[in-house]
């Protein structure tokens, strides 16, 4: 992926956020040179590797060598580099997301199905007395689709049951086709629409069984999958608590926020940091004017931008682009010289979590600071096994 010669490398941006290679601050720490008497870990050969990625796993993990060999792998296809600090990264989100189970158990899940098929049948028009009756016909394992629901504990047991019912009871292709509910999945809860995404722009390097979907809940895709949406992308960050925060609402959310913040100081308005900065429907940016971009117009006189230029520089706002943008660079040039010093170019989403598996009031900021102390006790037992 060739980006602006203004722009560091993906691996540059990792190896100096992640620790493990590329130059060191001067003078260095007395970690630092500790470290530096230990041999790189791209120049380990695989199996010693994969006996070091081990030994940062957290004590309770069964089949290590297993999760070892394919966080090994998922770095390799992904020519992420290798070092204790990008390992530790996945290795924190695995842990917070799932506690290393491929398929996790969903507490409450089938109540949680069900009120999604009731939500989804009232959407149709299709009486709620009749959906549960067509739930009572025989599934092809011979129970009903109603004590199948009533049995499920895992994603992946409603995904495949869901594809069973598209096809098994009356109305499910005209209830059901193009909805499943699943949309996150896997030991790092990775969205399926990235990892569909993600597959269609680098080819997926593991032969794919029944479908692309399904690869997310086997252990070796959603590790690749996580690492890709974590990592695989070129972040400017000087703290890996904003990947972290990034990895739970979305690329560049961080540096979003911040330009979100620094656009509210210089025009007095108050705005969301959520690090949205268009409107969004179905995942396409919509015509509508967000509340960033009607204070951006606002300000079109003093950015020397029109509206159009405002908004050709907004739609970059997913990429790293959007950062090396004409709008970016003179909304901090404005803000900076407004505030009397550089403003930060990383802030942190402002972000309640929203989903019918959480059930208690989180946060972006709550999830990035949980996994950063997960992330640093790995980066512990690294040391210590050293």
């Amino acid at each position: 992926m060739k980006r602006s010669t203004r722009l560091a490398s993906a691996a540059t941006l990792l190896c100096l956020m992640l620790t493990g290679c590329g130059t060191k601050p001067s003078p260095p720490a007395a970690a630092d040179l500790a470290r530096s008497t230990q041999r790189p870990w791209s120049e380990l050969d695989a199996a010693t590797l994969r006996s070091k990625i081990s030994r940062l796993l957290p004590a309770n993990v069964k089949d290590r060598n297993g999760w070892a060999s394919d966080l090994q792998n998922a770095y390799s296809n992904l020519n992420i580099p290798p070092s204790p600090g990008s390992f530790c990264a996945s290795i924190a989100v695995i842990e917070q997301e799932s506690n290393f189970q491929a398929d996790p158990v969903v507490q409450g899940l089938p109540a949680i199905v069900q009120q999604e098929l009731d939500q989804r049948a009232a959407k149709y028009g299709i009486p709620k007395f009749l959906v549960h009756t067509a739930m009572l016909k025989a599934s092809p394992d011979g129970r009903s689709y109603r004590d199948r629901v009533d049995a499920l504990k895992t994603e992946k047991q409603l995904n495949d049951l869901f594809e069973e019912m598209i096809a098994g009871i009356p109305f499910g292709a005209r209830w059901l086709t193009g909805y499943n509910p699943i949309r996150t999945a896997g030991s790092m809860q990775v969205s399926v629409r990235f990892a569909e995404q993600h597959a269609s722009e680098k080819s997926y390097p593991y032969p794919i069984g029944k479908s692309l979907r399904d690869e997310v809940f086997t252990r070796r895709g959603g590790i690749y999958f996580g690492a890709a949406i974590l990592l695989d992308y070129p972040a400017p960050y000087d703290d890996i608590v904003y990947r972290f925060a990034d990895f739970n609402a979305g690329r560049y959310s961080s540096r979003n926020a911040a330009f979100q913040s620094a656009l509210a100081k210089l025009s007095g308005k108050t705005l969301t940091l959520d690090g949205d900065l268009l409107r969004y429907q179905g995942g396409k940016a919509v015509d509508q004017p967000s509340s960033v971009e009607t204070v951006l117009r606002g300000l079109s006189a003093q950015l020397r931008l029109s509206a159009g230029d405002i908004r050709r520089d907004l739609l970059l706002e997913k990429s790293a682009n959007f950062g090396q943008s004409p709008l970016f660079g003179k909304l901090f040039a404005l803000a900076d010289k407004s505030a009397g010093q550089p403003l930060p170019r990383q802030v942190m989403p402002q972000i309640d979590l929203k989903s019918p598996k959480i059930t208690r009031k989180l946060t972006t900021e709550w999830f990035a600071r949980r996994v950063e102390g997960r992330y640093r006790s790995c980066l512990a037992r690294g040391e210590g096994s050293n």
